[in-house]
């Protein structure tokens, strides 16, 4: 992968007929709710044939409803995905140099690359914000690009990304990317910026309904912010951004939460008994510890990318490969928390291939 290059996992990354079960895509692991897929087909013919509403006010109310922290529809921001409101992000306020701690998401350094904005990169320290440094690199930066929990560590660290919101320039925007907030365990009582909104205007929250309910397909994502960035964001939208078929799906999506609070029970519950069957019962393979629906395995030999090959081709199964993380090495892949079966189903591959 060149510099300038950004991949991901999915089925199309490799060859699908090969795919039997996906672990490479960080999505809901019951997938589409069956109600849904009920109202997408009962509605399907009548909104076929209508243009749908380039304002999105529907979906922006029950985003409103959902969030329950008092904001304003004008504060609300609706894409074609998380991934089209970070390149909008980038072209309303990079201009010339941004931050991106890494190992993160790679569409945040693409968006900026595609501005001509100079990337400064800061490492994580033990995979977390590095906030001293962070702060030390601000001199000239439009933006702070941060994953919260972060891609691929799968580590949220709300009071370290609090920490250097207050202490960075106002001058300077940040777009916290929250899109993974919803994996996890609410018993770690998980805090959202999205009540900061209002303190902050240099901040721009960002959620992913395409992952948190299933929809990847659909492509469905939306920020929060103050008016003011709201404002600057949207103007980059290109008009009907977000089809017929997807509005629905968020609007039915958010008024059936239980179909995301029966997942992230499965996730909890199937990530610790995962970390355990790999960590105590595989030589090869360490399990690293995680927040969400995802987690990074550790090989202790061989290359990531030819193994999620090999893991594939024999078992049918695909992963994630990290070597084209920026400061990953080629030791670690990534791995969904899925169905049990489907999880028992990694064990036994990985049990296949332990040496």
């Amino acid at each position: 992968m060149n510099q300038y290059s950004c991949s991901h996992g999915g089925v199309y990354s490799v060859d699908p007929r090969l795919v039997r079960v996906d672990f490479s895509s960080n999505v809901n692991p019951l997938g589409i709710s069956k109600n849904v897929l009920r109202i997408l087909r009962k509605n399907l013919p009548k909104i076929s044939s209508i243009y749908p509403d380039n304002e999105h006010k529907n979906l922006k109310k029950k985003i409103i409803n959902y969030l329950d922290t008092g904001l304003s529809y004008d504060s609300i921001n609706i894409g074609n995905g998380a991934t089209e409101i970070i390149y909008n992000f980038a072209r309303a306020f990079v201009r010339k140099q941004v931050i991106i701690p890494y190992p993160t998401f790679c569409e945040y350094e693409l968006a900026s690359r595609k501005i001509g904005a100079k990337i400064k990169h800061v490492p994580l320290k033990d995979w977390k914000l590095d906030v001293d440094s962070i702060s030390e690199k601000t001199r000239n930066s439009d933006a702070i690009f941060l994953c919260n929990p972060n891609n691929p560590t799968g580590l949220f660290t709300y009071e370290l990304v609090k920490k250097l919101v207050d202490k960075i320039d106002s001058s300077i925007k940040i777009l916290i990317d929250e899109s993974f907030i919803e994996f996890v365990d609410e018993t770690k009582h998980p805090r959202t910026f999205i009540e900061k909104i209002n303190e902050f205007r240099n901040v721009v929250v960002l959620r992913s309904l395409t992952k948190s309910f299933g929809l990847a397909g659909l492509r469905l994502g939306y920020s929060v912010s103050h008016p003011s960035m709201e404002k600057k964001i949207s103007h980059n939208k290109i008009t009907w951004n977000i089809n017929g078929l997807a509005q629905l799906a968020g609007i039915t999506a958010l008024d059936n939460l239980s179909h995301l609070a029966k997942a992230r029970k499965i996730i909890t519950g199937e990530r610790e008994l995962m970390y355990a069957r790999i960590n105590h019962n595989l030589s090869s393979f360490s399990a690293i510890k995680s927040d969400v629906n995802f987690y990074l395995i550790r090989l202790s030999h061989g290359h990531c990318r030819q193994f999620r090959d090999l893991l594939l081709k024999k078992n049918g199964v695909l992963v994630r490969e990290c070597s084209d993380f920026k400061g990953m090495n080629d030791k670690y892949i990534r791995v969904a928390v899925r169905t049990h079966d489907e999880n028992l189903a990694l064990f036994d591959a990985l049990e296949s291939l332990d040496k």
